[in-house]
């Protein structure tokens, strides 16, 4: 692909804001991605905003962009509205890369923002059945209990889950089949939400803060079996921002130092597998076209983003991006191979189940920990010497797997 460079990030801290709007978050990321690029509203040539579920919950059903944007001095600057569930914010980076590509412009700004808290709770947890085909729910509900079935939910544990969004429910059948094929276990899982939580602690943009151990995560409240609360990610506010330029104009700007390049960028589309086909998953396939265009394989990465929106999703997603064999990610998560110092460093901003999943901008969130880690910024949870980093970042369900999945390689300075 041709030189795209990242040179500006922005994030405001993933939370629970009751009393903020779209606007006011946006307009904060914004603010702090052009302070970190050193550029002003006025260089910035096109944009492309992410937002997931502000029609289901808000009815703001169009120009989500302008509205947000509304603010600030972008009157001449083209707004593309982006909506792809989970990876909304990863797809507007993407869109934001293409516009300077095709020469569209030199600079773009790739924003991704939600507001998904609200006083009715049940409003908040409807907005994500827009996210899976409702034409299909109950076959693909048939297919999702078939996979599970080889580990039926504990008949004691049954009375103690817990009200939920249909994605936990989903994730727990990915969980059951993996523990049936390859004898993953709760205690390994509970590994990576203890692992992640631990993480989340040195990091101030961070939903969550608190130091889980393993037997807590454990105890914790039951979600949806094998999960417990603190297992799960959270329902967030929050916004994030990113700026592309190409590289001739990183030199004329003289953003060379700190300009974070983009070896290769994948998004692909959920197919036809069947949930067996384990070698066909979504991610998997990107991650293999991700490293072919990045010149890089797994063995090169320094640290890794994933999109854990549970737990497992960490230890699904280490064997599919090529780090673990299938069936080895729970082992090694238990080993502590993904923590920070490590075999592979997963997740070091405390992933989405303890930084915070605001869908519509965790793609973005992502990106803003990989450039801080790549820039050697990170502080106390830098990973040493970070040179190459990856980032996969998923959204909805089509069929019995993600709808939509960006895995992305981005290199230091």
């Amino acid at each position: 692909m041709d030189d795209i460079f990242i040179v500006g990030v922005g994030m405001t801290p993933f939370g629970r804001y009751l009393d903020r709007s779209v606007t006011n978050l946006t307009e904060q990321a914004v603010k702090v991605a052009l302070a970190d690029a050193g550029l002003q509203h006025t260089d910035i040539g096109a944009i492309a905003f992410a937002n997931a579920t502000q029609g289901a919950i808000e009815g703001q059903f169009g120009i989500r962009g302008q509205v947000a944007l509304a603010n600030l001095p972008f009157d001449a600057v083209p707004i593309v509205n982006v909506e792809n569930a989970c990876a909304s914010a990863s797809t507007a980076l993407q869109i934001a890369m293409m516009q300077v590509q095709t020469e569209q412009t030199r600079v773009a700004l790739a924003i991704g923002a939600e507001k998904m808290c609200h006083p009715d709770t049940a409003l908040s947890m409807d907005a994500f059945h827009g996210s899976w085909d409702r034409t299909q729910s109950d076959k693909t509900l048939e297919r999702l209990a078939a996979m599970g079935a080889g580990v039926p939910t504990p008949p004691e544990e049954l009375a103690r889950e817990s009200i939920r969004t249909v994605f936990m429910d989903i994730y727990a059948a990915y969980a059951k089949y993996h523990m049936d094929r390859f004898g993953t276990t709760q205690r390994q899982i509970a590994a990576v939400a203890a692992k992640n939580h631990q993480h989340s602690v040195e990091n101030p943009l961070s939903q969550y803060q608190k130091p889980f151990t393993t037997e807590e995560v454990l105890a914790s409240r039951l979600i949806a079996w094998p999960f417990t609360l603190p297992m799960c990610s959270p329902i967030s506010d929050g916004a994030a921002a990113a700026i592309v330029c190409d590289g001739e104009t990183v030199r004329q700007l003289g953003l060379s130092a700190r300009a974070i390049k983009v070896r290769g960028c994948v998004l692909m589309n959920g197919g036809r597998r069947e949930h067996w086909q384990i070698e066909q998953h979504i991610s998997r396939r990107a991650a293999l076209k991700c490293y072919e265009q990045a010149g890089v394989g797994p063995e090169d990465i320094d640290l890794v983003e994933c999109h854990d929106a549970t737990a497992f999703g960490e230890i699904q997603q280490s064997e599919n991006l090529g780090f673990f064999d299938f069936g080895d990610g729970g082992p090694a998560a238990e080993r502590g191979d993904t923590q920070l110092g490590g075999q592979i460093p997963f997740n070091p901003s405390g992933g989405l189940e303890s930084k915070g999943h605001p869908i519509g901008a965790t793609g973005l969130g992502q990106i803003h920990e990989l450039v801080t880690q790549l820039r050697g910024e990170a502080r106390s949870r830098q990973v040493a010497g970070a040179r190459l980093a990856l980032q996969e970042n998923g959204g909805g369900l089509i069929g019995i797997e993600e709808a939509a999945v960006i895995v992305s390689v981005l290199e230091a300075p």
